[in-house]
């Protein structure tokens, strides 16, 4: 039994949204996003939200949407639920998606379900507005 779930862990970790890969401290983020002269993705969530986890399986799960994602940004996840979530940033109407400059100001901002060309869209619009 203690193989299977070993085996379990394993698997599950080697597909879909994987957030040991990301930050989960805003202030790090900030932090490397200066040192790395990067642009920060902020991905607000919640434990139990069905419409997070859809976009977690369904968009942040395709390597090409993570891949694009890591060579422009700091990717940044904080859940309502375990994370502390800075008060200029909505806790509700979850899954947010905040595009943030090194500093931490708001560059552009959306909110619900993308699927991967949707999202492909919304990284369009945040990268037209890095650029005022």
């Amino acid at each position: 039994m203690k193989t299977f779930i070993t085996t379990l862990f394993l698997a599950s970790s080697l597909f879909g949204f994987v957030t040991d890969k990301w930050l989960h401290d805003y202030d790090k983020a900030l932090s490397l996003a200066q040192k790395e002269q990067k642009n920060i993705y902020l991905f607000v969530g919640a434990d139990k939200c069905h419409f997070c986890k859809r976009f977690k399986e369904t968009t942040l799960s395709q390597k090409k949407v993570i891949n694009k994602l890591r060579q422009n940004y700091i990717l940044l996840y904080l859940s309502r639920d375990r994370h502390f979530i800075p008060k200029k940033f909505q806790r509700f109407g979850v899954p947010r998606h905040y595009f943030l400059d090194s500093e931490g100001k708001i560059l552009f901002e959306s909110f619900g379900v993308l699927e991967p060309a949707g999202f492909f869209t919304l990284l369009d619009e945040a990268d037209l507005n890095s650029d005022d």
